[in-house]
């Protein structure tokens, strides 16, 4: 018997039919059937559910002589179901990654409820997923399971039938089934909440509800809409029969109302000739089945009342008024903004008038984010070392809280950030400023930048329109204009950037000093190393692997390219993995809950990182020559190389001199760890050589010696760089030799012939080379 039986009605959806079959299928959760039921569909859905069942014996086909309708086709799954629980899924829909998993992990820590609500998120044409906004009602605090009447703000959440998985044994008892018509969820999900001796909840997206442009039969214009009614009379003659729930009886009556005002006013779904009617209707039930005792918000009260009243006109009349008050508000709203807009660059334009001040300075770093990278170190040392200077951080209000308290915060937009722009001497940033910045005679700009490059930049993607993504050139080049300074950490970054950003100013000069960022490999202790990896919840006695994937060009979601449970499965319990994804998607992909894979997409401070993890499993990314500095192991996992290069294009060949072992799939990785190349001494030979062409000035004074040269003007005083033999990096927490690595028989692969060249340790004349 299955843990779950999942059932998948199916017509006229055959355009996204295999995603959602596949969704199910692919679940790293396995004990499961799946139902998938051809409603007499008149497209291609019944083949293609052949298809599925042909090739996965844990498909069942199920072809219905006549089209019967959402409702029954679900019946007629339930009919078939042997699994424990059942779980539904629309057929335009999709399960997330991970999400069997987590509901069967849910199922037992909650001991065998008979519903189990999770949560979803509507995703639409465009790719933008938005989590329901009701989503705090499914946390996971107070008691395990409870009763409707413990929680009654569940029925806030959407009431359909597939954002929740049901207990076989307690539907066959109950005897619930769906009605036919629209709105069958309506009385299948009141009597299932209402009748659960046990709920649980799990605060997880684990559906994908397509927001899809056409072919919703809820949003198409039918009379059939008007089932609503005979469903509602279903749902109170199932409260009626059971009188201990006689006190949800209002509670059901006001949600029945709030239904109807929804479908009343949604454009689109009634014939226009039938409103009347429909609004008649609705006045019926609200006589047959009015309860006092539930209290209504008062915008609710207004409608909830002219619907007992059955003003139909009074009702159209105030929700036309209100819609146009809503795009009054919307013109007001952007007459506001354009104002605004004007007096800031008016009051930008005074300021620029006035002296600069020479004691300023204003830093910002990726776009106004927090407090980060080259610009966050050379701001602690400028005021360290320089007297008297007063610095300011521009960044947005949520990151606010990571900006030293002896910096001062500017919101981006402000009258505060405009006046600062115009009057610091110095403006620090690692990427460029607002592109109406004027460069005022007397200030000094400092361009960081935020990594060396091994992926091209600037001018050089003029031909890779991927990248580009619509860059304008020239005005990437007036921004170059501004700047005084551009800081380098290599030789091969100085030859990029003089190529990449051209300045056509004679006085633009590149400071090849090192990058600051990394001055805290070089200076952290021990005790440092520990209480990170402490805050950061890594168990004591385990090693640690930061997993730091980077952007795809050619990609608009983020590239998961390793099963990190199935890595940790290899690994053995030694190890545990940090998953940072990149910051330009804005959250990490969704991933199976895991106890030794810990999130820290959300930490500011990569630096932070890389010292309390004892080795980089990473792609592409810069990070890879900034980790370099702490000669800890790096694994390079590049099983999309082609198709990198082919929409990003690099700048050197990452194989010919690479700063570790180098993997081209999953399986090439597992077998890299489980020989121990990943630490072994050809491993560090490779990082040695890294590290002396990529880090020749990352000796922990980077910093300083920037602000002495834009800050003091110590033109003549260059600290010399210590060598990278002599340097003595934060030592790491744990020794690689020391943590076994399972080996089961299925759990390494041998790499095949072809690639044993290039693979890190089996490298043939891996040695760098002397072009960038």
């Amino acid at each position: 018997m299955p843990r779950f039986s999942v059932i998948v009605p199916a017509y006229r959806v055959q355009a996204y039919l295999h995603e959602s079959l596949d969704s199910v299928l692919t679940q790293s959760f396995e004990d499961f059937e799946l139902i998938a039921v051809d409603d007499c569909s008149p497209d291609a859905c019944g083949a293609v559910i052949d298809e599925f069942a042909a090739r996965d014996q844990r498909v069942r086909a199920l072809h219905l002589p006549e089209n019967v309708g959402l409702g029954r086709a679900r019946n007629a799954g339930i009919a078939q179901a042997t699994g424990d629980y059942l779980i539904f899924l629309d057929s335009d829909d999709t399960l997330a990654p991970g999400a069997l998993r987590a509901v069967a992990d849910r199922i037992e820590e909650t001991g065998e409820p008979d519903v189990l609500v999770y949560d979803y998120a509507r995703t639409y044409w465009t790719g933008e997923s938005v989590r329901n906004t009701f989503a705090e009602h499914l946390a996971e605090t107070g008691p395990a399971t409870f009763t409707l009447a413990g929680r009654p703000g569940l029925l806030k959440v959407l009431m359909v039938v597939w954002n929740k998985a049901y207990r076989r044994a307690f539907v066959e008892a109950e005897g619930f089934a769906f009605p036919p018509g629209y709105y069958e969820d309506t009385p299948w999900t009141y009597p299932v909440l209402l009748a659960a001796r046990s709920i649980a909840v799990l605060d997880r997206v684990c559906v994908g509800y397509r927001q899809r442009r056409q072919g919703n039969i809820l949003a198409t214009t039918s009379r059939k809409h008007f089932d609503i009614f005979e469903q509602y009379d279903r749902v109170f003659a199932f409260i009626d029969a059971r009188p201990e729930l006689a006190p949800w009886r209002p509670v059901i009556f006001r949600r029945m109302l709030d239904h109807f005002c929804t479908l009343f006013t949604a454009p689109g779904r009634l014939p226009r000739r039938s409103r009347a009617e429909f609004f008649r209707r609705a006045r019926a039930h609200c006589g047959r089945y009015r309860t006092p005792g539930a209290p209504a918000p008062r915008r609710a009260r207004l409608r909830h009342g002219l619907i007992r009243l059955g003003a139909h006109r009074t009702y159209r009349a105030l929700w036309t008024a209100q819609l146009l008050h809503g795009r009054l508000r919307k013109v007001t709203t952007a007459v506001r903004r354009v104002l605004r807009a004007a007096a800031l660059r008016a009051y930008y334009h005074i300021q620029l008038r006035l002296p600069v001040q020479a004691d300023r300075a204003v830093f910002a770093a990726y776009w106004h984010r927090g407090y980060a990278c080259n610009p966050a170190a050379i701001e602690a040392k400028a005021r360290e070392l320089v007297p008297g200077l007063r610095t300011a951080w521009i960044c947005r209000p949520e990151d606010a809280h990571t900006v030293p308290t002896a910096t001062q915060r500017l919101t981006p937009g402000t009258y505060g950030y405009w006046r600062a722009l115009a009057r610091s001497r110095y403006l620090v940033n690692n990427v460029n400023f607002d592109r109406r910045l004027v460069k005022r005679r007397g200030q000094v700009l400092l361009q960081t930048h935020h990594g060396t490059p091994l992926k091209t930049m600037g001018l050089d993607l003029q031909d890779r329109p991927a990248a580009a993504r619509g860059m304008d050139f020239g005005r990437l080049l007036a921004n170059v204009d501004k700047w005084d300074y551009s800081l380098s950490a290599n030789q091969h970054s100085t030859l990029v950037w003089e190529k990449a950003y051209p300045s056509a100013s004679a006085s633009c000069a590149t400071l090849e000093y090192g990058y600051p960022r990394n001055d805290v490999y070089q200076r952290a202790t021990a005790d440092d190393v520990a209480r990170l990896r402490e805050s950061i919840g890594i168990p004591e006695g385990t090693l640690a692997l930061l997993y730091a994937p980077t952007h795809r060009d050619y990609r608009r979601d983020q590239h998961i390219a390793l099963d990190l449970a199935r890595v940790l499965r290899v690994l053995g319990p030694g190890f545990v993995i940090l998953s940072r994804a990149h910051y330009s998607y804005g959250a990490p992909p969704v991933r199976e809950p895991h106890p030794r894979i810990i999130d820290v997409s959300g930490h500011p401070c990569v630096e932070a990182l890389a010292l309390a993890s004892d080795a980089l499993i990473t792609d592409y990314s810069s990070l890879m020559f900034d980790y370099a500095n702490l000669d800890r192991p790096v694994v390079i996992h590049c099983d999309d190389r082609e198709a990198y290069e082919a929409a990003r294009g690099t700048y050197f060949d990452l194989l010919s001199c690479p700063p570790g072992a180098i993997a081209h799939s999953e399986d090439e990785l597992l077998d890299v760890f489980a020989t121990g190349h990943w630490c072994g001494t050809r491993s560090a030979r490779l990082r040695a050589a890294f590290r002396e062409r990529f880090c020749p000035y990352d000796d922990g004074h980077a910093a300083e010696r920037v602000v002495r040269r834009v800050f003091l003007g110590d033109t003549s005083a260059q600290l010399p760089a210590t060598p990278p033999a002599l340097r003595r990096p934060a030592p790491a927490a744990g020794d690689p030799a020391q943590v076994p690595v399972s080996t089961p028989a299925t759990a390494t692969a041998t790499v095949p012939a072809d690639r044993q060249a290039s693979t890190g340790l089996g490298l043939a004349g891996a040695q760098p080379t002397n072009h960038p």
